[in-house]
């Protein structure tokens, strides 16, 4: 699989799930907006079976190497994004993972059964950034569980492995030269957004401002019944230039803090 295969792929699977995602690149695209991703997200347990630099090998195949290190005390999360190194229009990659051992005792012996089960061959599957869920995650008590400590680990138990978002590259847009432009424009047209920490997180002087739609509901069914719970959700991106006159590349903590809130259930009311 190339590069352009697995980034469709990962498209597939998340719009798949997010069909606002479809409709929102469509309505760009009617106003003859080009869309260029700046970023998709991944996330994962720091499980030794399936930790960052086990996700990130598929993404290393194929051309891309790690440039920065993140750390999300309050959500207990640390994550890499990488770069391609060849492909300067190519989106920049961004994993995340649950740090366990800061997770109660009863979150952890979740998660290790959970892959305790798992077929162990499933672990060194080539695509496994691709493979969603291949353990047994149909309990409504498990997912309530997690949920109650961490929305992420609650996130995982259902939706597993794939794109947990894509991310316009505002600067490739011709038609809005401002975050906020955009923000309300997408609120004129019916899409709701992520306010924690405000609608736009970061400044220019950060180099980076985002801000992101809350996720779609998707309806999962459990042994217990069907429920509605927030799948992924479409990002948007500006960056600045630095004093040296390049882009920024990077991410910044705080403002990823509050998008990571776009899949969570309380945000939704």
């Amino acid at each position: 699989m190339d590069k352009n295969q697995l980034l469709s792929k990962l498209w597939e699977q998340y719009a798949e799930i997010t069909p606002s995602a479809k409709k929102i690149h469509a309505l760009l695209e009617e106003k003859g907006e080009t869309i260029l991703n700046d970023h998709i997200a991944i996330r994962t347990f720091n499980d030794k079976r399936v930790n960052i630099s086990v996700l990130e090998k598929i993404f290393v195949n194929v051309g891309y190497e790690a440039r920065g290190e993140y750390v999300f005390e309050s959500k207990k999360l640390f994550a890499k994004h990488y770069e391609h190194t060849t492909d300067k229009d190519a989106p920049r990659i961004f994993i995340s993972e649950l740090e366990l051992e800061k997770c109660s005792e009863s979150l952890q012996n979740t998660i290790k059964k959970l892959l305790d089960d798992c077929d162990p061959n499933e672990f060194n599957h080539p695509q496994l950034a691709l493979n969603s869920t291949f353990w047994k995650s149909d309990s409504q008590a498990i997912y309530k569980s997690l949920l109650e400590e961490s929305e992420y680990a609650a996130w995982m138990y259902i939706y597993g492995f794939r794109a947990n978002h894509f991310t316009i590259s505002v600067n490739a847009l011709k038609h809005f030269k401002k975050l906020e432009e955009l923000n309300d424009f997408l609120e004129e047209n019916g899409w709701k957004l992520n306010a924690s920490g405000g609608k736009i997180k970061g400044t220019p002087e950060q180099f980076l401002e985002q801000s992101s739609t809350l996720a779609d509901l998707y309806t999962i069914t459990f042994e217990e019944g069907s429920i509605e719970i927030p799948s992924c959700y479409y990002e948007f991106a500006l960056r600045y230039a630095m004093p040296d006159g390049n882009l920024y590349q990077g991410f910044v903590a705080s403002s990823a803090d509050k998008i990571f809130e776009s899949t969570d259930v309380k945000l939704q009311n």
